[in-house]
């Protein structure tokens, strides 16, 4: 009762990053299956899990009116009844994916119940009733929180038994055929997250750390860092020469032909 009632929390909090308490990224799989190990007393797993599900989500973002997969509930849910089976990444996967494709129209159905009280706040506003706008502004808040907490309280109370009779009637075939989707998907989430950012000027510089990372069996750190003295090199570089066209008075339509990207945001 009490790992459930804290990993509730845990999913109840996280739920409010992005929509109440600002962009933390605390919200993010990451971080939240750290807290969710810690819980369970299996903080190694947590990290593992937490990065392969961040890897698999690490594209998602809810663009305008978009609501994306409910990537909180379903990473926590996840994470914990991976761990509570024993099973690994592939049941964490198999739960978590499915999970927050069904909370997201949770997350839907409260994002229109909440308009009631917006037009609410708003009438209070009219009438200067600060602590009915006060109101209508806390209850959405704790929809958010329930959201998620309420599904992950009750699926916690389901036990480690129960999860472990689920988990081993599942054919063996679909476990693998899991675990071998669980190394695919973060392709799927850095192919997202690249549409987002790509490029071609900028594209040579992907390609030269996979290089890097391929063949020469370098680090993740050290081309991190490689990557670091790059970007200040080149900074030099064209600060410089940026200078000496204004120095010059040539400073009509100066452009950094290194970073300007595909997109021009005014």
């Amino acid at each position: 009762m009490i790992n459930a009632l804290l990993i509730g929390l845990v999913a109840g909090v996280g739920i409010l990053d992005e929509r109440v308490l600002g962009s933390s990224l605390f919200g993010r799989p990451l971080f939240l299956s750290i807290f969710v190990g810690l819980i369970l007393g299996d903080l190694k797993q947590g990290i593992i899990i937490g990065a392969q599900l961040e890897l698999v989500w690490m594209g998602i973002a809810g663009i305008g009116a978009s609501t994306p997969p409910d990537y909180v509930t379903g990473g926590v849910i996840g994470t914990a009844l991976a761990i509570m089976s024993g099973k690994g990444i592939g049941i964490a996967l198999a739960i978590a994916v499915p999970v927050a494709v069904l909370a997201q129209s949770l997350g839907v159905l409260v994002r229109v119940i909440n308009l009631y009280f917006s037009h609410r706040a708003d009438q209070y506003a009219e009438k200067a009733d600060f602590k009915g706008v006060a109101l209508m502004l806390w209850v959405p808040t704790a929809l958010f929180f329930l959201s998620a907490f309420v599904p992950t309280f009750l699926a916690m109370l389901l036990g480690a038994s129960r999860i472990n009779a689920i988990v081993n009637a599942i054919p063996k075939v679909i476990l693998n055929g899991l675990t071998i989707a669980g190394n695919l998907l973060p392709a799927v989430g850095f192919a997202l997250l690249l549409d987002m950012l790509f490029s071609k000027k900028l594209m040579v510089f992907f390609f030269f750390g996979f290089l890097l990372a391929s063949y020469l069996k370098v680090d993740i750190t050290a081309i991190a860092l490689m990557g670091s003295c790059i970007a200040i090199i080149l900074s030099i570089y064209t600060n410089k020469d940026n200078g000496k066209d204004l120095a010059q008075g040539k400073n009509d339509n100066v452009n950094d032909s290194l970073t300007k990207g595909e997109i021009d945001i005014e």
